[in-house]
């Protein structure tokens, strides 16, 4: 199964860390992030599930939910968990995925065999309330993620969502924004954006980021 960007996440009942899970039912009015590691007992991935638990403060903050996966067995995540807690000095707040049958890895298309036949790729996916999958980013089993892209990319989402505008390369929350083509209309542009904006280019409109 191939997912695009806006398609709904596959729901899917499953066990894991913390018992049995129905995935849309957990995410409930949150959004989500959804990401795969190769195995449990592994130095790339104890290192992200370590950063994913020092992140809580920063997905709460936005409304995220964080939930990790791998084809191994509860047990097994019950042991690596204490591991990840003290080689990382952490406390492993969000579940993790048993998805032992690979039931979840075929729905959201996690194992990539020129990679490995078995092992789960390092998949990501950013889910909305509404499940709708926002971001999918697919990293090689020898890299770990950049959680600070993750995050960068929750706050754009957030923001476009929320304000009628786009966000330009690097974009970081407070920096300025873009006025997308849709808006033409100059009433409606002073009243979106009192604060005016700069136009090098008839296309390219920058204007200060709205409610900062």
């Amino acid at each position: 199964m191939t997912l695009r960007l806006g398609d709904i996440a596959p729901d899917f009942e499953q066990d894991s860390s913390i018992g049995k899970i129905k995935f849309h039912k957990w995410i409930g009015d949150s959004w989500a992030v959804l990401f795969s590691h190769p195995a449990d007992y592994t130095p790339v991935c104890t290192t992200e599930l370590g950063m994913t638990a020092k992140l809580k403060s920063e997905f709460d903050k936005r409304n995220v939910k964080a939930i990790g996966l791998s084809v191994d067995p509860v047990d097994k995540h019950t042991g690596w968990i204490k591991d990840i807690e003290e080689t990382q000095n952490c406390s492993v707040n969000f579940p993790i995925i048993a998805d032992v049958d690979k039931k979840v890895a075929a729905l959201y298309d996690m194992i990539h065999p020129n990679q490995s036949e078995t092992m789960t790729v390092r998949s990501l996916f950013i889910i909305d309330p509404k499940k709708k999958v926002r971001l999918i980013i697919t990293y090689p089993m020898s890299t770990g993620r950049n959680f600070d892209e993750v995050l960068r990319v929750l706050d754009a989402l957030q923001l476009t969502d929320n304000c009628s505008v786009a966000t330009p390369a690097n974009w970081k929350d407070g920096d300025d924004v873009i006025i997308p083509l849709t808006i033409q209309d100059e009433a409606v542009i002073k009243q979106k954006f009192p604060k005016g904006y700069k136009a090098p280019r008839p296309y390219l409109r920058v204007t200060p980021q709205p409610n900062k």
